[in-house]
């Protein structure tokens, strides 16, 4: 048994990839319309083998294979009459906090280092 037919197999049943998977419905309110964004990862593989084990008369045979996706929201799309804008989700607390770690944990670690 050969590996392409698996993964074929597991690319076309994963990889559904279009616009609708990227973009969601638009959202009208306000006499704005909002669309939804996100980043889309996929990512499969498989194989398969053939075989006995050891110099036993018994032929062996394998296969298998597995995949899976996810959709991280990045923004949204807001159109209105006046413009039309990207909007990106960010969480600027976690961001400044995530530096403030990093700056104090390597300040923490070179003052150990000179002791």
């Amino acid at each position: 048994m050969s590996s392409l037919p698996i993964l074929q197999s597991l690319k076309e049943s994963i990889l559904t990839a279009n616009v609708k998977a990227v973009y969601g419905e638009p959202i009208a309110a306000q006499g704005k319309t909002v669309i939804p964004v996100a980043k889309i990862i996929y990512g499969y593989g498989g194989g398969a083998g053939t075989g006995g084990v050891g110099n036993s008369g018994t032929r062996g045979e394998g296969g298998g294979g597995g995949g899976g996706a996810i959709a991280i929201p990045v923004g949204v799309v807001e159109v209105s009459d006046q413009q039309t804008r990207f909007v990106p989700i960010t969480d600027r607390k976690k961001l400044a906090a995530a530096v403030a770690m990093g700056i104090g944990l390597g300040m923490w670690l070179g003052w150990r280092r000179r002791r």
